[in-house]
Order: structure tokens, then sequence, then C-alpha cells
């Protein structure tokens, strides 16, 4: 029987901590920790905790990407806290001028656009990367709505939300105005919505729905569901590639995270914090999610990389 340095071409090194370096499989002795290690790819991705935010709350707009993200207002109570966070830290910057919660984002962290929230509102504020300005408000004020698209700000789409009551209402933002296009064929609210203003996605919402919807820029159509039905959760991608995560089910919060390939959700590896209402950033192979509510206010934040590095002890 050949050896572990036969196969390998090294022999079990004593390392204090992570073994830089270290090959797929190989494995390590962990003097700090006493215990074995080894190192492996996983293709379907994990996610990996980072810095909290400064300010925990749920209910928040996001945008941009893995690395430059912004999170926008949220609650409890209503904030205007803006923070942006460099792929390591979050930092505190120009607040938003109306405090609020379940608002929709789009954009990048220096040039992001964020609309309506609760109460129910159909403000819509710019962001230049030093200030926050208000322009042309939705045409439907609402709160709960499904609204970011893929790192623009003068390109954004706002589907459903509480009107009141759960609407199907859609519109696009051109940068200076928003402009009521064809509805969706479910009325929800607290949905995830990703893509871009011709191509996107609508998943999950209230009444606990799996439902999906696909958004070509003229009209929805209903296409496959979500594995776990659940309503206030995080999303980001493209239409052929999507990350949908967290959520609630009318019971505890989730760490559910499931994989759009443009024709099937397939559920991956979980967050490592169970949470609603939150924030989302980045693409499928690079996401963010931060804040949220986790049973209480968190400003958890973890990053999802597809493939990933992941080391594990031995008896794992």
């Amino acid at each position: 029987m050949a050896t572990y340095k036969e196969i390998q071409g090294t022999a079990v090194q004593n390392y204090a901590g992570d073994l830089p370096g270290a090959a797929d499989g190989q494995v390590w002795y962990n003097s700090t920790d006493s215990d074995f290690k080894y190192q492996y790819v996983s293709a379907a991705g994990v996610w990996a905790t980072g810095n909290n935010m400064n300010t925990a709350r749920s209910a928040l707009g996001g945008a941009g990407t893995q690395t430059a993200a912004i999170a926008v207002a949220g609650q409890y109570p209503n904030k205007a806290n803006v923070e942006k966070y460099d792929g390591t830290s979050w930092t505190e910057v120009a607040d938003v001028n109306t405090a609020r919660n379940d608002l929709g984002g789009s954009g990048t962290q220096t040039a992001a656009v964020v609309f309506g929230g609760e109460p129910i509102v159909a403000l819509t504020e710019s962001w230049n990367n030093t200030s926050w300005t208000e322009v042309n408000a939705l045409n439907t004020a609402r709160y709960g709505l499904g609204g970011n698209s893929i790192g623009i700000s003068t390109a954004a789409l706002a589907a459903g939300g509480f009107a009141p009551a759960a609407t199907t209402a859609t519109e696009l933002w051109n940068g200076t105005n928003w402009t009521a296009v064809n509805a969706m064929n479910s009325a929800r609210a607290r949905l995830a919505t990703f893509g871009i203003t011709t191509a996107a996605i609508a998943t999950g919402g209230t009444g606990v729905v799996a439902l999906t919807e696909l958004y070509n820029g003229t009209n929805w159509t209903a296409v496959n569901t979500l594995n776990t039905a659940r309503q206030q959760l995080g999303a980001t991608g493209i239409t052929t590639a999507g990350l949908a995560f967290g959520g609630e089910t009318s019971g505890p919060q989730l760490a559910i995270t499931e994989q759009w390939n443009g024709t099937n959700w397939t559920e991956v590896n979980d967050l490592n914090t169970a949470r609603q209402e939150v924030g989302a950033a980045g693409t499928t192979a690079a996401a963010l999610a931060f804040g949220g509510d986790s049973g209480s206010l968190t400003g958890a934040t973890e990053a999802w990389n597809s493939p990933a590095t992941v080391i594990k002890t031995l008896t794992d």
C-alpha cells in the first residue's frame, strides 16, 4: 500500500495555523489547534464570515460588488445610515435624506439609486459617491419591493411590493424617470429580484411562495420555482446565473442558499448565519450577504465564492 508521502510527494507537515500553498487534498498538522487539517476546492461555493457592519439592521438596501458594496437605510427603528464595504471593513458615509426600510436599490458603490420603502413612499434618491439627492419618484409608492439590477444606477427595475396591498406593478428607471411597464403575473411583496432591466428574475415573496418569474424587457413569464418557498430573502446575479439566500417561512429564519442556472434552482451550501431581510450585492460567483434579522438585528457579513478553497479538520 502506498504511503501518504508517496501519494502526495511530501510528509505530513507541522504548521501553526492554515498551511499556505497547501495542495488540494493535502493534510497537515495544525499545532495551534492540535488537530489535522486538509484542504479541497468546492465547486459549489461556500460562505465565509467577514467583519460586521457598524450598525446592525434589517430590511436594508444594497448595491455594488463583493469587495465594493454599499448598504443603505434599514430598521429598527427606520434608519438613514449608509455604509461602504471595501472587501474587509465597513465605513460610515453620508446618510440618505429620508430614513426608511424595505427599499429597493441598484448601482455601484460610487453611483447608486434607492427607491420606495416603509413607510409607504415613492421616494427615489441618487448617490454620487459624496451625497444623496432626491430625484423623480416612483409612480407607485410601495415598500417590500424587489429592486436591484447589475451594477448601474441609470437602469433599475422595481417590481411588486406593498402599495399597501401586494402589487404586481413593475417600473423601469432610465436615470431620470420611472415608467410603468407590464406587470408581474403574481402580486407579491418581500420578494427578491436580480438581473438587468431587459433580463431579470423575481423570486419568492409574501404568502411564502416559491414562484419565480422571468422578465424579458417586455413581459413576465413563470419559470421553475425555488426548492424552498420563502419571503424576505436576498438575491443577486443575472438571468442565467443567480443566487438566492436566507429568508423565512413564517417561522425561523433560514440559512438556505439556492443557485439558479437559467433553468432550475439547486440547493447549495448554507449561510453561516440564518437570517431574513438580508442585504445583497455582488455576482453569483462572488456574492455578499449583510445585515438582516437572525432573531435579533445583525450586522453579520458573509462572502460567497464559487469555486472556493475549503479547509476542514480531518474528523469532519
